[in-house]
C-alpha cells in the first residue's frame, strides 16, 4: 500500500546527505566571490567526493555492487543535493539513473563481465545517454497526436564493418559529457529503428565540444560528441539492432529526479528566507511576525509541500507499476505533471523568497539570485513545461503511443 512512512534507512540516508552538503557543498558553492563571478563551473571535486559516499552507484543492486535504492530514495537524495547544488546533483543523479538500466536491464552478463568491474572501481567513471542531435533540438518540442514513428530518425549512423561498428554523426545537449567515460549512443543502423551502441570516451575519432556552464540549457555539465568514424567492437551493440528502449526506461526513473532537483532548489531558497526572516529586525520586531512576510513565507511552505507530495507518489508509481493497472492510482502521466507542477511552483516561491529579502535579493554574491536563476533554468531546460502539458493533454485525450520493445538482458 501506499506509505509516507520512511524506513530508518532512508531517514538515515536523508540525514547523511543533509550533513555532507551543510559541510562540503554549500561552503564551496554558496562563497561570495564564486556568486559575484557568475561562476556556473560544474565543482568536479565535489561531485567526486559525493561519489565516495555511494551516491553514484546508488541505484545499482547490492548484488551488483550498489545500495538497492528505488525511485523514491533516489528522489530524496536528488533534493537534498540539489538543495546545496543543483549541477551536483544533476550529475550525481544522471550516472546514478544510467546505471541500473544499462549494467542491470540491458546488457548482457558478458557485457556486464566486461564493463561492471571498471564502473565500480573508479569514483570518477560517470555515464551519459547521447540521444539529441543538432537538427532534432529538443527545445523545438514533440509531435503532439502524432505517432512516434513520425518523428524524425537519428542522423547519427553506425555501419557494421567486420566485428566492427563504425559510428559517424553528432549528438547535442549530452548530459555529464565531459564527466562520462561511457556514452550510450543512439543510432541508425542497416535496421529500421533506433539501435544504441556503447561507446568509450576514450574511442578514436570520437571529439568532445563542452558547453559554455553559462549558456547551456541544463543543469549539470553538457556538450557536444563529434563521431567520425569511431570504431568499436560489434559486442558494444546494447539489445538488438533497431530496438532500443533505452529512452523509455531512463525517463521512468529520471523524470521524477528531475522534479526532486526542482524541489530542493525552492527548499534551498525558502530556508534562507526563512532563517533571515527570524533574524531580521524591523519596526520592533522580527519580520517573520509582520502579516506581509509570515503570508509569503507560508505561501512557499505550501507550495513546496504539495510539490513533495506529488513527486513522491510519482516516485512510488514508477516503483510499483501495478498501481496504475488496478486503478489505485491515475493513468495520467505522474512524473510529468510532477515535472510541471514543481517547475513552476518552485520558480514562483524562489521568486517570493528573493523578495523577503528586499534589495538584498537581487545582489550578485547574495545566494538567492543563484536560487531564483536555477529554478528559472528548471522551467524552461529542455524542452520545458510546455512540451510537458502536450504529453498530459495527449493523456486526457486518450491519445496512446506506440510502447518502446522491452528487451531482456541474456
Amino acid at each position: 500500500m501506499y506509505n509516507l512512512h520512511l524506513s530508518a534507512e532512508q531517514l538515515e540516508i536523508r540525514d547523511t546527505i543533509r550533513d555532507f552538503v551543510a559541510q562540503e557543498i554549500k561552503p564551496v558553492v554558496l562563497k561570495a566571490d564564486r556568486l559575484d563571478a557568475g561562476d556556473r563551473r560544474l565543482p568536479t571535486e565535489l561531485v567526486t567526493k559525493s561519489s565516495q559516499i555511494g551516491l553514484r552507484t546508488l541505484a545499482l543492486s547490492e548484488v551488483s555492487g550498489g545500495a538497492g535504492a528505488d525511485t523514491l530514495t533516489c528522489c530524496i537524495v536528488t533534493e537534498e543535493l540539489a538543495a546545496g547544488d543543483p549541477d551536483v546533483a544533476a550529475a550525481l543523479s544522471e550516472t546514478a539513473t544510467l546505471a541500473p538500466v544499462l549494467f542491470e536491464q540491458l546488457m548482457t552478463s558478458a557485457q556486464r563481465e566486461r564493463l561492471l568491474p571498471a564502473f565500480l572501481s573508479d569514483d570518477r567513471y560517470h555515464l551519459a545517454l547521447a540521444e539529441h542531435e543538432p537538427e532534432n533540438d529538443p527545445a523545438l518540442g514533440g509531435n503532439y497526436h502524432r505517432p512516434a514513428a513520425t518523428a524524425a530518425a537519428p542522423t547519427t549512423t553506425a555501419a557494421r564493418d567486420g566485428d566492427a561498428w563504425v559510428l559517424n554523426g553528432a549528438k547535442s545537449c549530452v548530459g555529464n559529457a565531459p564527466l562520462a567515460d561511457l556514452f550510450a549512443v543512439q543510432v541508425q543502423t542497416a535496421r529500421s529503428g533506433v539501435s544504441t551502441v556503447l561507446v568509450p570516451a576514450a574511442s578514436s575519432g570520437l571529439t568532445l565540444k563542452e558547453s559554455d556552464p553559462g549558456r547551456h540549457r541544463h543543469h549539470g555539465c553538457c556538450g557536444e560528441l563529434i563521431l567520425d568514424n569511431v570504431r568499436v567492437s560489434a559486442e558494444n551493440l546494447l539489445g538488438a539492432e533497431g530496438q532500443s528502449p533505452l529512452s523509455a526506461l531512463i525517463d521512468a526513473r529520471r523524470d521524477p529526479q528531475r522534479a526532486a532537483l526542482n524541489l530542493g532548489i525552492g527548499r534551498a531558497a525558502y530556508e534562507a528566507a526563512l532563517d533571515y526572516a527570524k533574524l531580521r529586525v524591523q519596526g520592533g520586531r522580527r519580520i517573520i511576525e509582520h502579516q506581509a512576510i509570515g503570508t509569503k513565507l507560508a505561501e512557499i511552505a505550501i507550495r513546496l509541500e504539495v510539490a513533495r507530495a506529488i513527486i513522491w507518489q510519482a516516485a512510488w508509481a514508477a516503483d510499483h507499476p501495478g498501481a496504475r493497472a488496478d486503478r489505485s492510482l491515475s493513468e495520467l502521466p505522474l512524473a510529468t505533471i510532477a515535472q510541471v507542477f514543481t517547475a513552476e511552483a518552485v520558480y514562483a516561491a524562489t521568486k517570493e523568497a528573493a523578495e523577503c529579502f528586499g534589495a538584498m535579493g537581487v545582489m550578485r554574491d547574495m545566494p538567492l539570485q543563484k536560487y531564483v536563476h536555477d529554478a528559472l533554468l528548471c522551467l524552461h531546460s529542455g524542452t520545458g513545461t510546455g512540451d510537458a502539458k502536450l504529453r498530459i493533454a495527449e493523456a486526457l485525450a486518450d491519445y496512446r503511443r506506440a510502447a518502446a520493445p522491452m528487451l531482456a538482458a541474456e
